[in-house]
């Protein structure tokens, strides 16, 4: 059994399609604790490269938009037994994102 993590998947829909190389940094309890980019299909599958624990964490997303530059999530984790999926929507003058599976 995979250990649980905190992964991401960026579309464009602006353009239709992942959003490749868009860097995500993430901060759990105000502390940067990893920067990554998203792959070719627009995701990172494993965000925190080690054991998952409780706190509240910040996902900073440097999009390919037009008008948005930077696009923050912040989101508590109290089961770290538990995978945490962030996905985003983004468009030139839209985003959206929702606790995925």
């Amino acid at each position: 059994m995979a250990a649980p993590t905190i992964s991401t998947h960026v579309l464009d829909v602006g353009r239709g399609a992942p959003a490749r190389g868009v860097r995500v940094d993430l901060y759990r309890d105000g502390r940067l604790i990893a920067s990554r980019t998203t792959d070719d299909d627009g995701r990172i599958r494993d965000l925190v490269g080690g054991p998952l624990e409780p706190g509240t964490y910040r996902m900073v997303f440097a999009v390919p938009s037009e008008f948005f530059t930077r696009l923050e999530v912040e989101f508590t984790v109290t089961d770290p037994g538990r995978h945490y999926h962030v996905p985003l929507v983004v468009a030139p003058y839209l985003c959206a994102t929702y606790r995925g599976s």
